[in-house]
């Protein structure tokens, strides 16, 4: 029996990063959502803290401590885990999902994960496949064809054009491996921008 090939076919993509510009794009149309302090502060943490749509999904409450303004990453992939520091509005951020959360789950259960569901579940990778693609769509960037990992790759490519070494880039990112981060430094154009000729 011949099956039928898939009829969507897959968007070619001609990179895998977001510029800092198309990041803030996304941020705004996060801000549009039917859950807009949810779905900002999930795309803000992932793009600044380099978080795979797993390790989003599985951050819980206890990762997060806002008074001393870190956030413990548990890396997977054989990632290693570390503790970032909590950024400029990162804090606000968080404090607006977790009263927008408190309200949600008004004495039911809770999953102890950071970001949960209007059905009050942990998230799924799929959610946040969803969330990115339409705030993509809504921000203009839909033939970029964005998909999670690329806000990992944004926050690699941009520490790299911030001029950070590859050995804080690796420790940052949690690559076990800093062949999977040297690829960042690839096409970092800043890194040409003092360049001068002798002729």
């Amino acid at each position: 029996m011949v099956h039928a090939k898939n009829p969507r076919k897959r968007r070619e993509r001609t990179r895998e990063h977001l510029t800092p510009e198309e990041v803030t794009k996304l941020l705004k149309a996060s801000k549009e959502t039917r859950h807009p302090e949810r779905d900002y502060c999930l795309l803000l943490l992932m793009v600044r803290h380099g978080l795979r749509a797993s390790e989003a999904c599985q951050l819980k409450l206890c990762d997060i401590h806002l008074t001393q303004k870190n956030l413990y990453v548990e890396r997977q992939n054989n990632g290693i885990s570390t503790t970032h520091p909590l950024f400029n509005g990162e804090v606000k951020t968080i404090r607006d999902w977790l009263a927008k959360r408190a309200r949600m789950i008004d004495g039911r259960p809770d999953p102890g994960t950071l970001f949960i569901s209007q059905r009050r579940t942990p998230f799924s990778r799929s959610m946040v496949w969803h969330i990115i693609k339409d705030c993509a769509e809504a921000a203009g960037l839909a033939e970029l064809a964005v998909h999670p990992h690329m806000l990992r790759h944004s926050t690699g490519f941009d520490m790299v054009n911030r001029g950070m070494d590859t050995r804080g880039i690796q420790q940052y990112l949690g690559h076990a491996n800093i062949q999977h981060t040297v690829k960042y430094t690839a096409p970092g154009p800043n890194r040409f921008a003092n360049l001068t000729w002798s002729f």
